[in-house]
Formats: C-alpha cells, structure tokens, sequence
C-alpha cells in the first residue's frame, strides 16, 4: 500500500494534531488528552459516557474521540455518508463536531484523517492564525525543512480551505469503497 493511502492509526490522531501550530495539550479527568488551539479543543479524547453505548452490550465505548467541524453541513456529510465511520449521539445535537471511535479510525487513510484533523484546527483557530496556516500550506507540501514528518505520516498536500463543504465526507475521495462496518448511528443514539 503507497504511503499516501496506508491505513490511519490511533497514534497518527495525536502525531497529526501536535503538527499544527499552536497547539496545547492538556488532559481530561481520566488523563484523556485534549488537543487545544488558543485555549479551544479542536481534538478531544473522551472519556467513556452514557451517550455512546455499544447497542447490542449496552457497555460504554472505551475509544471515542470528538473532532470539532466548522459547520453544521460539514457535520452533516461526515455523519450521513454510510461509508463514513463518523458518528453523533442526541448529546451533541447541535454541537458542531462529530464522534469516531479509536476501533474504526482505520477505516480512513491517513491523508483523510489529516483532513479532519487539519479541518478541526482550523474551525477553531483565531481568524489569523487559520489564515497564516492556509497561506502557508497550500497546494502541493514542499520538500522545505520541517516538512518531512507529514510525508514520512503519507500526507503528500493541503486540503483548500473548507474542503469538507465540497463533497460528501473524507472516504468520498476514495476511487473504491471497502464493505464498511457500522459501529456507529448517523443522526441517532449510539
């Protein structure tokens, strides 16, 4: 498998969000990292909570992690698409992130997933801040220092600027669709 289409891994959800600019970590009650951009979480590893259950145990999920999206539309793509591992509970009606399980986060590349990392930063970031990055990174990653962790992640360009409003959702881009598992509701309880 070519380096821009290996399977994302837990570990690349952090290594991907401590690569954006101005990022702070702290931590949860349970010692769960929450990755911050001017004080406001953009990544964040939640504890285990009622409102996302397995249906057939009742168990809470252990693994799920909550991505900030700009918009409700953005939501909207990621948690309709069947193909999308991305979920909501009734919780976050009307919060504008979606919810993936740890277990599923294989289920995207990692350029897909630095897409919903990079599009979570940048729907939280001060204006400036989003609009020095974005000048900074667009078009194709230059071979410039600094920049040779992203490849070596398999992440070979930027997505533009509100990309996700453009088409369905990350796995949209895929020539092919895998038989996807659901492990999650799309707009109802977990």
């Amino acid at each position: 498998m070519a380096a821009r289409s290996r399977r994302a891994r837990l570990a690349d959800v952090h290594e991907l969000a401590m690569r954006m600019p101005h990022v702070t970590v702290g931590h949860g009650s349970g010692g769960n990292p929450i990755y911050q951009v001017g004080g406001k979480s953009f990544v964040f590893f939640r504890n285990p909570r009622p409102d996302a259950v397995d249906p057939a145990t009742g168990e809470r999920y252990p693994d799920v992690i909550m991505f900030w999206v700009a918009s409700d539309s953005d939501k909207q793509a990621l948690i309709q698409d069947r193909a999308s591992p991305f979920f909501t509970t009734p919780h976050f009606d009307g919060h504008p992130s979606v919810l993936v399980r740890g277990s599923r986060i294989g289920e995207l590349t990692v350029q897909e997933l630095a897409e919903v990392v990079q599009d979570a930063w940048l729907s939280r970031a001060s204006p400036a801040r989003a609009a020095a990055w974005l000048e900074a990174h667009s078009g194709q990653i230059s071979p410039r220092p600094g920049c040779d962790g992203w490849h070596a992640l398999g992440v070979t360009s930027w997505p533009a600027a509100g990309s996700l409003r453009h088409r369905r959702s990350p796995v949209a881009l895929r020539s092919s669709k895998s038989n996807w598992s659901t492990g999650g509701t799309r707009g109802r309880s977990a």
